[in-house]
């Protein structure tokens, strides 16, 4: 066997502990703790916040009962009274589900198994809950009934997972009672005959029916078995006890029970608590903190470990401790680290290395040992000190420990020592610790009064008054083990009260969330309005109580003597369970008891940090913080009075919404969300947060938070004036609605601002022009008010304002323009774009608004938009035609649509002397190319050039006399186009110009030929010029003169050689050619011109041999079509007089008579008649088979030319069904007919016209 593990003492030594004092604490005259660092300490936010529930708990303190111990766990909290009452409420609504008289005396202790896990949220179960959770009349207290199973007949309580648990309660009347919450005839009570102080079940006591007790005996006492129903008695010594217990070990006698000492000699037990993996047993007495192993959850080789002692923590050796060890009664508490709060709020300290510091001492263990097994959290707290445990289960060792098992170790990780007695502790988060202190005037001084080495005196001794105990936050992570938050309490008649009056309990947030919505369904089911979780929890907890005093003063009737006269226990009826605000929200719950009050803690929310905010007057952080959290917002009537007055809308619901079109939704849903509790909440503080920003003279940020802030155009014009009252326009301009609100912010305020900056910033004036819609203010208001600046000369043109002149002129002008043209009043922005030259601005509006005949009195001014006067006079002729090209265009294209005439240019430009620009426009009038068609309708591109060409015409003259100045190639194209100008004025011009090639084409217009050959001769000097000159007018005399002239020069020789070609006779040329005239390229000359006639005589033969060919081929064609026979068919009379009935019933006959149908065999083309047998008129066929009659062939529908045919004939045998064909009327006849078909068959020709 393995050895019995000896007890480990965990720790002991004064030298380990940490003190937690604030050195700035004073003490005044009366004995108040307060702070030098008040003021600072004002400014830091409470972590909790808290509500008094005493009222909720009036039927406990009838008939002058108070509250004793008490317990909270999973869904319920049990509290004992010292008349010794049991009360069991269910939460979070602190409905009583039974009420039961247990014990004489006061009930010291409390302990349930298991803890009740979540409710049920099936339907059957819900409904079960609201049947059984209905109100009833809560059992009177004042029974003195022996025990709980003759109390009177209560409601049953549901049977249900939550409810399914039992309660176990000791008394220092000796007696330990064990009852289950659902069945009432379900009880043990033990009489132990000496007070028991504390009792603990087992967590497995359904099964195992054990628990523990211990009291003032001293006796750690292992309770098993026991029948329900039964009262039973332990008292030391008794024989009939123990035979009983020896009879029922052999299975003889009844089972009353049986009780273990697990030890005993150390003094009363005051504290007994099962872990919460049932593992591990803690308790204590005088000589200090007991941890064991249960035997729970022991493998069968380490069954011989139950009940071993595994650590003990020996009180402190201070001064004083050996007389108040048993007064201050020891508070224990195991913690479900993963059930606490989060730890942001808490400093980011390694919490590994918390006991690696000095605090405590360790066993040497391997670290494999120590990864593998997480240990149970054990918070102590006696007197004025705290240990924080970690205890470590058993198993195989390691290590030196190999081969051995171990019953598990305890680890103190941290120790601190407090100014003040401990009356409760748990952890908030893992590295807050969870105070409730008890403080007496000496307790600031020392707890233990041991500062000054006294000893208390013998005799009698009375209680001090004590203070009102304090709820602290420690942070156990820091190196300082500073407090991060105290608040004080007010309890009633807590001057009277000692340390083990007051109790604190904690509900882990993971089970409360599960609990609350389960419960709220049941109560959402009863629909008794129990419950209501929107209800605003501001109105409950006090948000302007200092962190030292919270005194909440929402339940001031509670400070009475008697608790149960308080306001709060008159509640209404039907809504006598309604929870309170606090025990509804989510999260860690903390319920701190005394015997005439109840208070719960919770974490503060969002809603709670606003108004803090909004307490200290930090406006900026409330505002943003309900920017970012809009749920902090609630929505309750009083607020929403308070807000300030918004726009009215369609109420919600109303036949107008609901009737409205999809506009009208649209409206109506954005409107909601501006007048909702949070935007109204929002502009509220905003409001506060703008006139503090301006009472401290921050008008620039003021500024800016009026543009986050305001929503309303009252609040707007508000805000305005007031910045403007105080000149602080640059501060508020800026973020001045640009968009309409509804209803729109007055046209004023807007005027106001420009108004402003028309006087004193006209940079600023552009800037907000370019911003502002113009349907923001007033156009007329505006531009009256800068017209006036204009007029009145306060800014002038040639100002300078920043090394720029005439920049405020610029401004106004161009701001003019562009009001202007909100206003719609075109031509006047146009006139302003004018006068500044801005070209591209006035160019767009002529053109998009069609303005040109608005400007025609300043033509030269239109040019002249991009030529500044430098340019006007030094610059090139490629830049000025650059920069009026756009103008020019724009004025031909005007002129084509008859807007701005022609004349009406022309006249002005002469007027100005802009004869360059005159050029540009008449060029570009005569040229049209930068005509768009778009803009001419049913108009090609050379129809809208001819019409330019047209118009130039007009001004031929004057056109001619400036294409001879900048543009020659231009003069002889118009010269040669052009019939309108004046031969004698457009001679003069070119010959002053000494223009030849263009005098050259006058003369040749005017007839003066041989003039214009000799300047080709003796000007140009151009032998071909001259050879193509006589080609053209083909005149033998100009050849004559041609020919006299050059017979003396070899050059112009050998180029009539060379060119002449076939247009004169060679042997006349050659014979003219003077003898001995020595002429260079001679013989080149004649072989060339021979060789052209050659080719030329070569061409004629080929062409003649081609078309001789032709002409047999088609002679050929002819003969053998004239020798081929038409067929066609021929019909008897009665057939074809039906075959022509029905077919002139349904002929049509064009214009010409010509039938638009193909004829049947043997019918008329044209009369659709059938030929008969006898057939007297002439039939002519065609080769492509349709035959007519030749009257009807002749006539082509003309009948007036039928006589005609008659003439022709000649004999006087027409009639008698034949003509004479003799040679002269066959002539006649044929030329009759050629002459009225030359195309062939009238049919088929009309077939191929409308083919094409």
């Amino acid at each position: 066997m393995a050895p019995e593990p000896s007890d480990r003492v965990v720790g002991n030594g004064s030298e380990l502990e940490e003190s937690v004092t604030d050195e700035n604490d004073t003490k005044t005259d009366d004995g108040t703790a307060t702070n030098s660092d008040e003021e600072e300490e004002d400014d830091d936010e409470p972590v909790l916040k808290y509500a008094r529930v005493t009222g909720h708990l009036a039927s406990i303190y009838r008939n002058g009962d108070a509250t004793s111990t008490f317990l909270v766990a999973g869904d319920k909290m049990i509290i004992g009274t010292h008349n010794g009452n049991v009360h069991v409420l269910g939460l979070p609504s602190f409905q009583p589900l039974r009420v039961y008289k247990a014990h004489s005396a006061s009930v010291t202790s409390i302990s349930i198994s298991p803890f009740p896990p979540p409710p049920s949220t099936k339907p059957d179960a819900v409904s079960r809950l609201a049947a059984a959770y209905a109100p009833t009349r809560p059992t009177s207290s004042g029974s003195s009934s022996a025990t709980a199973a003759r109390a009177p007949r209560q409601p049953s309580v549901p049977n249900t997972p939550s409810n399914s648990i039992h309660i176990a309660t000791s008394s220092i009347d000796g007696n330990v009672c064990v009852t289950n919450l659902i069945d009432p005839k379900d009880v043990m009570v033990r009489n132990f005959s000496r007070p028991v102080q504390a009792v603990a079940l087992s967590p497995n006591f359904k099964s195992d029916r054990s628990y523990l007790s211990g009291g003032l005996a001293g006796n750690l006492i292992l309770t098993t078995g026991g029948r329900p129903g039964t009262s039973t008695s332990n008292t030391v010594g008794s024989s009939t006890i123990a035979a009983s217990g020896w009879l029922g070990s052999l299975g003889l006698g009844p089972n009353n029970g049986k009780d273990t000492v697990l030890h005993a000699g150390e003094g009363p037990i005051s504290t007994i608590k099962w872990s919460l993996s049932g593992k591990f047993v803690v308790w204590m007495n005088e000589h200090g903190v007991k941890i064991m192993r249960s035997n729970l959850y022991l493998e069968n080789i380490d069954q011989e470990y139950a009940w071993k002692r595994i650590g003990h923590i020996d009180r402190p050796r201070h001064t004083g401790w050996d007389d108040m060890a048993g007064v201050w009664k020891g508070r224990v508490e195991w913690v479900d680290e993963d059930a606490l709060e989060n730890d942001e709020a808490a400093p980011d300290t390694p919490r590994a290395s918390q006991s690696s510091n000095g605090t405590g001492t360790r066993v040497k263990q391997s670290l494999g040992s120590l990864k593998a097994n997480k240990p149970e959290k054990l918070l102590v707290g006696w007197g004025d000190t705290i240990w924080v445990v970690n205890v470590y289960p058993g198993g195989a060792g390691t290590g030196r420990d190999v081969g051995e098992r171990l019953v598990g170790r305890a680890d103190i990780v941290t120790k601190l020592r407090t100014d003040c007695i401990i009356s409760g502790l748990s952890l908030y988060t893992p590295s807050l610790l969870l105070v409730l202190a008890y403080i007496t005037p000496d307790d600031e001084d020392d707890a233990s009064s041991s500062a000054a080495g006294e000893t208390p005196r013998r005799g009698i001794h009375h209680r001090q008054r004590a203070l009102q105990p304090e709820l602290r936050l420690i942070n156990i992570a820091s190196p300082e083990k500073e407090e991060v938050s105290v608040d004080t309490l007010s309890v009633s008649r807590y001057g009277g009260l000692s340390a083990v009056d007051y109790h604190l309990g904690v509900l882990p947030s993971r089970q409360v969330s599960e609990t609350l919505q389960t419960q709220r369904r049941v109560l959402e089911a009863i629909g008794s309005g129990l419950w209501d979780a929107g209800l605003n929890a501001t109105k409950i907890f006090g948000s302007n109580v200092s962190v030292r005093s919270l005194g909440l003063q929402s339940d001031k009737a509670t400070e009475s003597r008697d608790p149960s006269n308080s306001s709060a226990s008159k509640s209404l009826p039907g809504k006598r369970y309604e929870p309170p605000a606090a025990a509804a929200t989510p999260g860690l719950k903390i319920y701190i008891h005394s015997p005439y009050d109840c208070v719960l803690a919770v974490k503060r929310d969002l809603s709670d940090h606003l108004a803090w905010l909004e307490d200290r007057e930090k406006f900026g952080e409330a505002w943003e913080l309900i920017d970012q959290h809009p749920e902090v917002v609630s929505v309750s009537p009083e607020k929403a009075s308070d807000s300030t007055p918004s726009t009215p809308t369609v109420q919600q619901g109303s036949l107008a919404d609901f009737f409205a079109d999809d506009a009208s939704q649209t409206t109506l849903s954005a409107n909601r969300p501006f007048n909702s509790a949070v935007e109204k909440e929002k502009r509220r503080i905003g409001e506060m947060w703008i006139e503090q920003l301006i009472d401290s003279g921050e008008w620039a940020t003021a500024g800016i938070i009026c543009g986050k802030v305001l929503g309303t155009s009252s609040r707007w014009e508000h805000w305005v004036w007031t910045f403007a009252q105080a000149n602080k326009f640059d501060e508020i301009t800026p973020y001045i609605p640009t968009t309409q609100l509804q209803p729109a912010l007055p046209s004023l305020v807007y005027e106001v601002v420009l108004g402003h900056y028309i006087a004193h910033d006209r940079q600023r004036l552009k800037e907000l022009l370019d911003q502002w819609p113009p349907d923001l203010f007033d156009i007329s208001s505006v531009t009256a008010a800068i017209s006036g600046k204009l007029r009145a000369g306060d800014v002038r043109e040639s100002d300078i304002r920043d090394g720029e002149r005439g920049r405020d002129w610029r401004i106004l002008m161009e701001s003019l323009a562009k009001l202007y043209l909100a206003d719609s009043r075109l031509r006047e922005a146009l006139q302003c774009y004018i006068r500044l030259q801005d070209a591209d601005a006035a160019m767009s509006l002529i053109k998009e608004y069609r303005l040109l005949d608005a400007v025609s009195a300043d033509i030269p001014g239109i040019i002249l938009l991009r030529v500044s006067k430098d340019q006007l006079d030094k610059a090139p002729m490629s830049e000025l035609e650059s920069a009026t090209a756009e103008p020019i265009a724009l004025l031909v294209d005007e002129a084509h649509q008859g807007v701005v005439r022609p004349e009406t240019v022309v006249k002005q430009l002469q007027e100005s002397d802009h004869l360059l620009f005159l050029f540009f426009y008449l060029r570009a009038l005569w040229k049209s190319d930068t005509v768009s068609t778009d803009s001419h309708a049913h108009q090609t591109s050379d129809r809208i050039a001819d019409e330019g060409k047209v118009l130039v015409d007009e001004f031929a003259d004057l056109a001619i006399d400036l294409f001879a100045i900048y543009d020659r190639e231009l003069l002889m194209q118009f010269l040669k186009t052009s019939q309108s100008y004046n031969f004698p004025k457009a001679c003069a011009i070119c010959e002053k110009r000494d223009y030849v090639p263009e005098l050259v084409y006058l003369l040749s217009k005017t007839g003066e030929m041989k003039r214009a050959l000799f300047l080709i001769i003796d000007k140009l000097r151009d032998v071909s010029q001259a050879i193509s000159f006589a080609k053209a007018q083909d005149d033998p005399d100009l050849w004559d003169d041609l020919l006299n002239y050059s017979m003396d020069k070899s050059r112009f020789i050998r180029g009539l050689l060379e060119e002449v070609g076939t247009a004169i006779d060679p042997v006349t040329l050659v014979r003219r050619i003077p003898e001995g005239l020595e002429i260079e390229g001679l013989r080149d000359g004649l072989s060339r011109m021979i060789r052209d006639y050659e080719i030329q005589h070569s061409i004629s033969e080929g062409v003649a041999r081609v078309l001789r060919s032709e002409v047999a081929t088609g002679m050929d064609t002819l003969r053998s079509g004239q020798k081929r026979g038409i067929a066609f068919d021929i019909v008897h009379e009665d057939a074809a007089t039906e075959t022509s009935e029905a077919i002139n019933g349904s002929n049509t006959v064009n214009e010409k008579g010509i039938a638009l149908r193909e004829p049947g065999p043997g019918h008329c083309v044209g009369c659709q008649k059938a030929f008969s047998i006898n057939e007297k008129e002439t039939l002519i066929g065609f080769a492509c088979g349709h035959v007519f009659h030749l009257s009807c062939l002749i006539s082509h529908g003309e009948e007036e030319e039928e006589p005609a045919l008659g003439e022709t004939s000649g004999s006087p045998e027409a009639d008698s069904g034949y003509w004479s064909r003799s040679v002269g009327a066959k002539v006649t006849h044929a030329r009759i007919i050629r002459e009225k078909i030359p195309d062939g068959c009238p049919l088929c020709v009309h077939k191929e016209e409308e083919d094409m």
